[in-house]
């Protein structure tokens, strides 16, 4: 059976697809021709007809890449992933290189909790896509782009996003009263960002 740990490193050909962009390209386009990528390497008929082999390679790469875009894009060299380590464990190994750090294993559980909440969240926009492209009998990876895609968009996944460019807009603790008055003002070039959801209208059960 295939195992995820021991399929963390992508193919050669992802590393020359990452380095092919600009180093300030955003992210998601990288990540959309990464498994663009993916759809070409593997496109051998065995892995197509095995869903869950296929499956279990789009969850093993993911991290992995999107670990080397983010070391790309700050100009960083990459870091070769660990298959001791969980899948979180060995992302943050890959993403920072702090695998001596002491708190590596309560963010690695954190995540852990928060990739499981994301996985589990419904019909959402990329969710639906993926699984309309999937419903063509279109490859794994080439649905997968088409979701990343959908999930770029500001009023999906680029919402994740807009929090990042608010804290950092916001820049030190000692702003963040200013911030929130300005909020409260109604300063139309400052909204509270992460709050909130078009589904959970009353409250958030995650």
């Amino acid at each position: 059976m295939l195992q995820i740990s021991q399929e963390y490193m992508p193919p050669k050909m992802i590393c020359d697809v990452i380095k092919s962009f600009s180093q300030d390209s955003h992210p998601m386009a990288i990540l959309m021709a990464c498994f663009s990528a993916l759809a070409s390497y593997y496109h051998d008929q065995a892995v197509d007809k095995d869903g869950l082999k296929h499956a279990k390679l789009a969850v093993a790469k993911v991290a992995s890449i999107i670990a080397m875009i983010y070391r790309y894009t700050t100009k960083q060299d990459f870091i070769e992933p660990n298959h001791e380590l969980s899948y979180s464990e060995n992302f943050i190994h890959m993403m920072f290189d702090i695998s001596s750090y002491k708190s590596t294993q309560i963010v690695a559980k954190a995540l852990d909790i928060i990739f499981t909440l994301h996985a589990d969240h419904e019909q959402n926009a990329s969710t639906a896509t993926v699984r309309l492209a999937g419903s063509s009998g279109a490859d794994l990876f080439a649905c997968l782009v088409a979701g990343i895609a959908t999930l770029w968009g500001p009023a999906h996944g680029g919402a994740n996003e807009a929090v990042i460019n608010m804290l950092m807009a916001i820049e030190n603790p000692s702003n963040v009263k200013q911030f929130i008055q300005k909020v409260k003002d109604g300063n139309r070039s400052t909204r509270l960002m992460g709050f909130g959801h078009r589904v959970y209208k009353n409250y958030d059960p995650r």
